[in-house]
């Protein structure tokens, strides 16, 4: 068993090391130039278009999240098993399942994902799960919004600059979205 320390956390956890054939964890993200990723418990920009992105690349993939995260939603995702990370292990909402570690969310999103035949485990928020999630993650799907954008959410994104880029879609704000913005695809070359 290894000790990981959270940084949310002031207790330290035990889990067993992730084996090599346990599935990719990965991260959906989409972030301001200045690491803004979230105001108020919203997006703080209309992008259509990244959220068809958002569908397709979740789709049929379990999804973790945290608690706040799901609540701003207001329901669970429809098509993909939604796994809500919180300190409360008595909290319940119909249609979701419930961990209260990283560890234990990933577990859960393994064995569902065996089950549904999925390739990811997907991560997608807020800004503490991302921190939470970043140790164990080998793969980013990071929308870069391009602009300032005021917002009390924020991802460091120092902490995936050294992850080596996949692939990259330009996307104009054109009339559908209010910023232009990058999908980018990465890998993160220090856990593969």
């Amino acid at each position: 068993m290894g000790t990981i320390r959270s940084p949310i956390f002031s207790h330290l956890w035990q889990s067993e090391m992730r084996t090599s054939d346990s599935l990719p964890v990965a991260i959906v993200v989409a972030v301001a130039d200045n690491g803004v990723i979230g105001r108020g418990n919203a997006l703080p920009w209309d992008l259509p278009d990244d959220l068809q992105h958002f569908k397709r690349t979740t789709m049929g993939r379990p999804i973790i999240m945290g608690r706040r995260t799901f609540e701003s939603i207001g329901r669970p995702l429809p098509g993909r098993l939604n796994i809500i990370l919180t300190r409360d292990g008595a909290w319940q909402a119909p249609g979701v399942s419930v961990a209260t570690s990283i560890e234990q969310a990933i577990d859960i999103a393994e064995d569902q994902a065996s089950i549904d035949g999925a390739d990811l485990v997907m991560v997608i928020g807020g800004a503490d799960v991302y921190r939470q999630a970043l140790p164990f993650s080998s793969r980013a799907f990071l929308t870069r919004v391009h602009g300032i954008v005021h917002g009390d959410a924020f991802f460091d994104l120092h902490q995936i600059s050294a992850w080596r880029e996949l692939s990259r879609l330009e996307v104009s704000a054109g009339e559908r979205n209010s910023h232009d913005f990058s999908i980018i695809e990465l890998e993160n070359t220090q856990t593969t």
